[in-house]
């Protein structure tokens, strides 16, 4: 009994691995690439670097197919969000955002940085690594702060967003990870839209 037990554990695990390679490509080509996924090991913040950075390599994975003339192409008209009108504005706003939500952080903490300014791009390929470079910047972030408090209960020492919420840092970087979130499911809808 406690062998056909094992089996069946061992068959169920086997399914669901096989499901979680079927269903997420990338995790296959990175196993196969020698490049599997790797956990931080700084408890919250480590989650929170690894969820940011699973956000990002999903969106990376839907936009990866994207010619120029899809990119550029305005999908939605109606929306009085210019952010939203183009694949490439929702990837300009996404690579500006991310490095808004480091730059609360930084400037809570007392440095005085600029947000920073939009840049648009005209291939996938170079959003990707506009992604990537923002993603380091956050990295930096909690390397140059090593001891920050994510978790704050007195809203006045929460920061103040542009658009009147208050965070604390872990607030702040959950919103950052499920905005990635959102805008990945925008794009794909356009893709399916669009063709």
């Amino acid at each position: 009994p406690a062998f056909g037990t094992k089996a069946r554990v061992s068959k169920l695990w086997l399914f669901l691995f096989i499901q979680q390679l079927l269903t997420h490509p990338k995790l296959w080509q990175n196993m196969h690439n020698n490049n599997a996924l790797l956990y931080r090991e700084q408890g919250a913040t480590g989650a929170i670097l690894d969820e940011y950075e699973r956000a990002l390599n999903d969106l990376k994975a839907v936009i990866s197919t994207i010619n120029p003339a899809e990119l550029m192409t305005v999908l939605d008209n109606q929306t009085v969000d210019e952010n939203c009108r183009s694949i490439q504005t929702i990837l300009t706003h996404v690579v500006r955002s991310g490095y808004s939500y480091a730059t609360y952080v930084r400037n809570n903490q007392g440095e005085n940085l600029h947000f920073p300014a939009s840049e648009v791009y005209d291939n996938v390929e170079k959003y990707v690594f506009a992604l990537d470079k923002m993603f380091q910047f956050n990295i930096q972030l909690f390397e140059d702060y090593p001891h920050l408090i994510l978790e704050e209960m007195d809203n006045d020492k929460k920061i103040l967003v542009r658009w009147g919420q208050r965070y604390d840092i872990e607030q702040l970087f959950e919103h950052a990870i499920v905005h990635i979130l959102r805008h990945r499911r925008q794009i794909e809808r356009f893709l399916l839209t669009s063709k």
